[in-house]
């Protein structure tokens, strides 16, 4: 495998602590900070999107972000290096259904620098991979999946009381746990938080998606901060399929659009590597 060239950083605002990357990681992303906050997690997102703002190509077996990144390295590489840092990784039901054999752990996304991935996690003091998060409201969910069989990462599961009924009365696997949220509707970017929050009281929380969970985190307005990968490619749409962007479920502008504040471009080729910073509530 040809090893990676570092990301030409083109714009670096960000503040807080740095982070003790690995050299080796150091020297493909550069400093990586963040701005923690005492009593509450820091909530980033990782997506990335076409240059028109396809986010899935919601065909089967292409429904997950390599199809539009082009299974990109760099972008794995940086996906690595955000699931490293954080305490847990969050994604909805549908992310699961799209890549079903998914862990979201450094180590499966990015092989190659898995020994840096676990260096720095040592560094940080999280001895374990990051909690993986499923959030489902029905709870419909396959749990013989890698993602609960295979004992290499916890699980938590979000769900509606209903949707905890239906997951307990099955084979439940050891690292699973179960916490509800919500009273049987969809279930709030702010209940998210607090379930994790009740199992796993983390620095850093990772939301990878889908554009649903997304929107819901952006409509609460929980994202501190969002990493965005755009790949340099057209997918277009022509109405037989819907190809989500980032956000779905949820309207903004003109009535109360999201701005954020650029903090970050790095650039690998053609792709950018943009993080936005965003106002929060809580």
């Amino acid at each position: 495998m040809t090893p990676l060239a570092p990301l030409e950083s083109l714009l670096d605002r960000t503040g807080g602590d740095e982070f003790p990357l690995p050299p080796g990681l150091a020297a493909l992303y550069g400093p990586l900070r963040f701005p923690l906050r005492k009593g509450r997690p820091y909530v980033i997102g990782n997506f990335v999107a076409t240059v028109d703002g396809v986010a899935s190509l919601s065909a089967p077996g292409l429904s997950g972000g390599g199809p539009i990144s082009g299974s990109n390295p760099h972008d794995r590489m940086v996906m690595g290096l955000l699931r490293s840092v954080a305490d847990a990784v969050i994604v909805g039901a549908g992310t699961l259904r799209s890549v079903p054999n998914h862990l979201w752990t450094a180590e499966h996304i990015y092989p190659p620098l898995a020994d840096s991935y676990r260096r720095l996690r040592t560094a940080l003091g999280k001895s374990a991979p990051a909690l993986n998060v499923i959030v489902t409201a029905r709870g419909e969910l396959d749990l013989d999946l890698p993602v609960f069989r295979s004992a290499k990462v916890k699980v938590l599961i979000v769900t509606t009381p209903e949707g905890a009924r239906r997951l307990r009365a099955r084979d439940l696997p050891p690292p699973v746990a179960i916490e509800e949220a919500g009273e049987g509707g969809p279930i709030g970017a702010r209940e998210v938080l607090s379930a994790v929050g009740r199992i796993l009281p983390g620095d850093i929380l990772l939301v990878e998606g889908g554009p649903r969970l997304m929107g819901d985190f952006f409509h609460e307005m929980c994202l501190d901060e969002l990493f965005l990968t755009i790949a340099p490619q057209v997918a277009g749409r022509d109405g037989s399929v819907d190809r989500p962007g980032m956000v779905a479920g949820k309207r903004f502008a003109p009535e109360s659009p999201r701005w954020g504040t650029l903090a970050g471009v790095k650039r690998a080729g053609s792709h950018l590597f943009l993080r936005y910073a965003f106002p929060v509530e809580r």
